[in-house]
């Protein structure tokens, strides 16, 4: 039966898989990322898990009379950061799904 060998074959290289897959997810998540705002006045700092690690607010900024530029310029930090974040994930991660052909997946 030939047919067991390569079927063996095939779980073993899924499992090896699962593993980079695994690892390359783990190693994600020490990776940092910044975002900024106001020309640096704001900056974000997400792990590629995207968790906040870091919110940077340079003094210059702060206007209590305009909270809401404040909170903008945050805003658009950290979607910055967490954008980067999701482009690395995707990058990272999308090597494994490349040229896998695997039957009956699509």
């Amino acid at each position: 039966m030939r047919g067991m060998g390569n079927m063996q074959n095939m779980m073993k290289q899924m499992q090896k898989m699962q593993k980079q897959m695994q690892e390359a997810q783990e190693g994600l998540g020490e990776k940092r990322l910044e975002g900024s705002a106001g020309g640096g006045m704001v900056t974000v700092i997400v792990s590629g898990h995207k968790e906040v690690l870091e919110v940077n607010i340079k003094e210059e900024v702060v206007d209590p009379d305009d909270i809401e530029m404040l909170q903008d310029l945050v805003l658009a930090a950290t979607n910055e950061a967490m954008k980067k974040a999701d482009e690395l994930t995707n990058s990272t991660m999308g090597q494994f799904t490349k040229g896998m052909n695997l039957p009956g997946m699509f």
